[in-house]
Formats: C-alpha cells, structure tokens, sequence
C-alpha cells in the first residue's frame, strides 16, 4: 500500500511539469503580441508628424499599455515557474523579484498591473470622450472601479494573512522556547 501511495505522489508532482506547456503558450503569445506592439509603434513613427496632441497622447498610452500587458505575461511566466515548476538555477541572470514572488504576491502584482491597464483604457476612453456614448462610459468607469476594489480588497485579505501567519510563527516560537 505504501508503494501504491509512493506512485500517486509522484505522478502527482511530476504532473506540475505539463504547466510548462502554458508557460511556453505564454512565450508565443508574448512573441505574436510583441510583432503587434511593432506594427503599432511603425503606425505612431510614420504618422507622428500628422497627429494633432490628443492622437499622439492615445497613441503613446496605447503602446503603453501594450508594455504593461507584456510586463504582466513575463511576470506571470516566471513567477509562476518558480512557484510551481520548478526553481531557476544559480547561474541564469537573475531578476531581482525572482523567487520573491509567492502566489499571494503574485496575485497582488497581477491584480495591480490589471488596475494599471483599467486606467490607461479608462483614460483612453475619457480623451475620446466624444466618440463613446454614455453609457460605455458608465460600464467602462465602473469596471475600472471594480478592478480597483477588487485589488484593495485582495491586498487586504493578504495581508491579514501575513499577520495571522506572523502570529503563528510568532507564537510557535514562544511555546518552543519556554
């Protein structure tokens, strides 16, 4: 029986290695959404003499926003190959969040990113004011709001459960050592 239980464990743990396969889905993603940001950005240099102010604010929040949208794909890429994976080794260029990132950190970067793009497109939505009827406007501000709440609330939740982890450890430590 305890060779049976041995077997399951490690299929178990094994079977974290088919994650790779969305990691790398994430990869390619990033290199078709990277030959998009080029095509943007050929748009805004050949056009950048013609845009009056406003165009040329969308058109830099835009290839912002794009950055952020790539910036969240290798956060989430990494951290989450860390997490669950596997650890990256001594050698390889380290970035300076790697393996500081826990699934609750992640979750709050991820969240803080999303609130980020929430507001470029809200921004977007407001410099265009003109050609949104209201009530996309309504929808828009909204879900930006949502998107803000949420990510208050998850930060919330986080850190209450680092205090009450604080206090476990805390507390282990007192009983250990009386």
């Amino acid at each position: 029986m305890k060779a049976l239980e041995l077997f399951i464990e490690r299929i178990i743990l094994a079977s974290r290695w088919l994650l790779v396969v969305f990691y790398l889905g994430l990869g390619a993603a990033l290199a078709i959404y990277a030959a998009s940001f080029i095509a943007k950005f050929a748009k805004v240099a050949t056009n950048v003499f013609t845009y009056n102010e406003s165009e040329m604010i969308l058109a830099m929040l835009s290839l912002i926003d794009a950055a952020l949208v790539a910036g969240l794909l290798v956060m989430v890429m990494i951290s989450s190959y860390e997490n669950f994976v596997s650890r990256f080794d001594e050698g390889t260029d380290e970035v300076s969040w790697l393996g500081k990132l826990d699934t609750g950190s992640l979750k709050i970067k991820v969240a803080s990113s999303i609130v980020a793009i929430s507001s470029i497109h809200l921004l977007q939505v407001f410099l265009n004011v003109h050609e949104y009827p209201d009530d996309k406007i309504m929808w828009s501000t909204l879900l930006h709001l949502t998107f803000v709440v949420s990510a208050l609330l998850l930060c919330f939740v986080e850190r209450m459960m680092a205090k009450l982890h604080e206090s476990k450890d805390h507390d282990t430590s007192n009983t250990m050592g009386a």
